[in-house]
């Protein structure tokens, strides 16, 4: 099991609580987050796909077979 340190645990706490306090808000938020970070990984990536040499290490991420525990 991954140990966290106590920042974590607080700011888990606190979305919880954002959460439990705007249940109508939160999803917007949380839409507009997820968003921003896939507009930030498609940036990346095509940033990569520019050179030769990145275009080589996106194939090789395309092709890996990642296993999320």
């Amino acid at each position: 099991m991954i140990e966290r340190d106590n920042s974590h645990i607080e700011q888990v706490e606190r979305w919880a609580k954002y959460v439990r306090d705007n249940p109508f808000s939160w999803k917007k938020q949380h839409s507009l987050f997820i968003d921003s970070q896939l507009n930030m990984a498609l940036s990346f990536f095509e940033r990569l796909s520019q050179t030769e040499e990145g275009r080589k290490v996106f194939s090789k991420l395309m092709k890996a077979k990642i296993r999320c525990v």
